[in-house]
C-alpha cells in the first residue's frame, strides 16, 4: 500500500491526559516505523471523552483524512456517569464512522481502575497505541480494495 498521500488524525481527551499522552506516543512511533511522517498526521486534544465525536465528524466531514484515531479514558466511578460518557462516546464515533465511511479507530478506555488504563498505555505488549495505528493503516488498505 503506498502510504505517501495518506493523512491520519488523531483525537484524544485531555482528562486523564497521562493515559492519552502515551497511547498517542505508542501510536505516532508506529505510523513512522510503518513509514508515515510527522505531517501525515495532525492531533485534536479535547477537553474530555464526550466531546471526541464532535470533533470526530466534523473531521470526518472534510473528508482530508482516511482514518480518524481517538484516545482517552473513562474511569468508572459510583455513578452513572461512566456508563453515559462511555456509551454515548462509542455510539458518537461509531454513527461518524458509518454516516462519512471513514474509519475511526476507537481506543477510549473504559476501564474500573485508572492503573488497567495504564496498563494498556504503556505495556510494550497489546498496547492499545501500538493497535490503534495498525488497525488504521489495515482497515485503509482494507477500504482502498472495497
Amino acid at each position: 500500500m503506498n502510504i505517501s498521500g495518506i493523512k491520519i488524525a488523531i483525537v484524544s481527551s485531555n482528562f486523564r491526559r497521562e493515559v492519552s499522552d502515551s497511547l498517542e506516543k505508542n501510536c505516532l512511533a508506529t505510523l513512522q516505523k510503518e513509514g508515515l511522517t510527522k505531517n501525515q498526521t495532525d492531533i485534536f486534544r479535547v477537553p474530555g471523552s464526550l466531546e471526541i465525536p464532535l470533533v470526530v465528524k466534523k473531521l470526518a466531514q472534510k473528508n482530508l483524512y482516511k482514518a480518524i484515531i481517538t484516545f482517552g479514558a473513562i474511569v468508572k466511578g459510583k455513578t452513572y456517569h461512566f456508563e453515559q460518557i462511555a456509551n454515548e462516546c462509542a455510539k458518537g464515533c461509531m454513527k461518524a464512522s458509518l454516516q462519512y465511511e471513514i474509519p475511526v479507530i476507537f481506543e477510549v478506555l473504559a476501564v474500573y481502575d485508572l492503573k488497567d488504563a495504564l496498563e494498556r498505555a504503556t505495556r510494550k505488549k497489546e498496547n492499545k497505541g501500538v493497535e490503534a495505528a495498525l488497525t488504521a493503516l489495515e482497515m485503509i488498505k482494507v477500504l482502498s480494495k472495497v
